[in-house]
């Protein structure tokens, strides 16, 4: 009797003491959102009158951003960062307003964009130790250094491709906004210079981009 009695202590201390390991530890110090992907749609502003934009524009961007939060219960933080875009800008060029040959008129080209961006966000969310799924809204500024630019183009002139790094701004500036629940979040970006520098180019061109698309925030 006393070697069950015994046996049976034994066996209940140690389905407590194993218990209490697998009780999940709650982060009072998280953090939020550190790694982020987007994909989005290139609405083109500001464009010359003999642009057409056709097809989808994408835009595609990927990075790692730094949480700090700056508020008691993690509600409120900053986030700067690092990442990468690419952007793809699809028109068409009507050259038949600067030509007098009637047969060479169509231009279909692609823009396109490589930059290194250093976005620097404003966060809020309500998120808690216990959960990931919250809301959030972050608004943010964006710096971008140009690492390359492409232009490629098919019709009356032929087919080819030719680097135009020269001719565009070296620095982007835009500012942006994120909002939504969980895993889907809207995501709007507006461009605050153009992709031409003017004292480049022979024709005015003030070209800027607005996107619109899908933000994804991984921890």
């Amino acid at each position: 009797m006393r070697l069950f009695v015994s046996l049976f202590f034994v066996f209940y201390t140690l389905i407590g003491f194993s218990q209490q390991e697998t009780k999940p530890v709650v982060d009072s110090l998280f953090r939020e959102d550190q790694f982020y992907v987007s994909i989005s749609y290139n609405l083109l502003q500001k464009k010359p009158d003999n642009f057409n934009q056709y097809s989808f524009s994408t835009g595609l961007s990927a990075g790692f951003l730094r949480d700090f939060p700056i508020s008691k219960n993690r509600h409120w933080s900053i986030a700067p960062g690092i990442g990468y875009s690419f952007n793809d800008l699809k028109q068409t060029i009507d050259l038949s307003s600067i030509s007098d040959d009637p047969n060479f008129q169509l231009v279909k080209s692609r823009i396109l964009l490589h930059y290194i961006d250093l976005p620097l966000e404003i966060r809020w969310r309500n998120a808690t130790p216990e959960s990931h799924k919250f809301w959030r809204i972050y608004g943010g500024f964006m710096a971008s250094y140009l690492v390359d630019g492409r232009f490629q183009y098919d019709g009356d002139l032929g087919t080819g491709t030719e680097n135009i790094n020269d001719i565009l701004n070296k620095f982007q500036y835009a500012s942006y906004l994120t909002f939504g629940f969980n895993t889907w979040n809207a995501y709007i970006h507006y461009g605050l210079n153009p992709f031409f520098d003017k004292s480049k180019t022979a024709a005015e061109n003030s070209m800027t981009t607005l996107k619109i698309g899908l933000m994804f925030y991984i921890l």
